[in-house]
């Protein structure tokens, strides 16, 4: 379950606002960076519950280019700078990436200006998109301005990129030492970057990932779920997210071979867009292993076609190998999904395995294909997982929660006092 002791991780009991609160007039001016919309959906809803707690808050963020209205929907303006117009347009990827790039330069040199005049208390930094390139403007932005007396707070979504073992390491580890507070999603990797990264556990803070999409209607979907070639009385099991190997798609189908040779009205969905590369060697997969009743969706669908997977699926499927924290994870806590995921600290810290999901290693097939059986054969297991999930309230309230917790750490770290950081040394 959420936790709910300990100061990072307490919850409300007050009734969600359906307004936004005014800005007490000494509240610190806070700037949101997300300035290539890295993790859009994550930083509207906590841009939302913010600026309903009273928050100054500007959002840096250009358009969602897959999902233009992600912020308007949340109520939130977005303010990455003068230009926000590439995601607007239907490019091909190379010429996307290409322009974006210019334009986020663009906008960084006229954050600079802007800030230099009038900086803000607080920059809350959801991502750095150019951290690992020859040019890092937006690590260099946030340098500047934390020099300058503004404190950064930043968002661990993961803790090295994935797929990339320890290449980065050492520059994820300049990174983590250079902020004045990190927020991350979990015990379990709160723990990691004492251990691993070194970093005092005073400037870490552990605040819950919120939940998505509980609040979008699915309607005008059936377009999305009349593909799906099964039969009307089938159990569905679902896959969905953006596809990397880390995520386990492969042990999944090799479970799911067996699972067809017992059960025949099980089909599993498995929705998500990746490289070309990755989805090929899925769709080869699935073919080699004989498997008759997957239906791989490899395109982006609209989040109100995602809720309608969601609510038509009888069980979804978290495979992971390794995981930091999990936006697919927080959509089917919302949604109040049964569920068989892997077995790690991640997952663990929300689920009970018996109580409230199947907790499984699914490098282990045998262990990883009975677990599915048994939720395809058990529809009272099925009702009585999904029940618990409900009874968490993973909505309004949780957001509400995490925003005054957010709030809490930058309070926290414009109090900070003490010897200069190691950038004004």
């Amino acid at each position: 379950m959420i936790p709910s002791d300990g100061q990072t991780r307490k919850s409300s009991d007050a009734l969600p606002r359906t307004g936004t609160a005014p800005a007490p007039a000494s509240a610190p001016r806070v700037f949101m960076m997300d300035l290539l919309a890295i993790v859009p959906y994550y930083t509207a809803y906590l841009s939302r519950a913010l600026l309903r707690e009273g928050t100054k808050l500007t959002v840096g963020s250009i358009t969602y280019y897959l999902d233009p209205g992600c912020f308007r929907s949340q109520g939130v303006s977005v303010d990455p700078g003068p230009l926000n117009l590439v995601s607007r347009l239907r490019l091909p990827k190379l010429p996307r990436r290409v322009l974006k790039l210019v334009e986020v330069s663009i906008n960084l040199c006229a954050l600079t200006l802007r800030f230099i005049a009038s900086p803000p208390d607080v920059i809350h930094v959801q991502f750095l998109p150019l951290l690992r390139s020859r040019a890092p403007m937006d690590l260099w932005f946030v340098r500047f301005f934390r020099r300058r007396g503004t404190k950064i707070v930043l968002t661990v979504h993961d803790l090295l990129p994935h797929d990339t073992g320890e290449r980065y390491r050492s520059l994820y580890m300049n990174l983590y030492s250079q902020v004045d507070a990190i927020i991350c999603h979990s015990d379990h990797v709160a723990a990691r970057l004492e251990s691993e990264f070194r970093l005092p556990a005073s400037r870490i803070n552990v605040i819950p990932h919120g939940p998505f999409f509980y609040d979008i209607s699915p309607s005008g979907t059936a377009e999305i779920l009349n593909s799906i070639p099964a039969a009307p009385n089938r159990t569905l099991f679902l896959f969905q997210g953006i596809l990397f190997p880390y995520k386990g798609v492969d042990l999944l189908l090799n479970a799911w071979q067996t699972l067809e040779q017992a059960c025949s009205d099980a089909w599993l969905v498995v929705a998500g867009t990746g490289s070309p590369e990755l989805l090929e060697q899925i769709q080869e997969q699935a073919k080699r292993l004989g498997l008759q009743r997957v239906h791989l969706h490899p395109h982006y669908i609209s989040t109100e076609e995602l809720v309608a997977l969601y609510r038509a699926a009888d069980v979804v499927v978290y495979p992971y190998r390794a995981v930091t924290t999990s936006g697919a994870l927080a959509t089917g806590l919302a949604l109040g999904k049964a569920m068989v995921a892997s077995d790690l600290k991640v997952f663990r810290e929300l689920l009970t395995h018996q109580e409230s999901a199947l907790l499984v290693d699914p490098e282990n097939q045998p262990q990883f294909a009975q677990a599915l059986l048994r939720m395809a054969g058990q529809p009272n297991l099925r009702q009585a997982f999904s029940a618990r999930i409900r009874e968490m309230q993973y909505g309004d309230r949780t957001w509400q929660s995490i925003a005054l917790q957010t709030r809490g750490v930058y309070q926290q770290a414009l109090r900070q006092a003490g010897s200069p950081s190691p950038l004004e040394r």
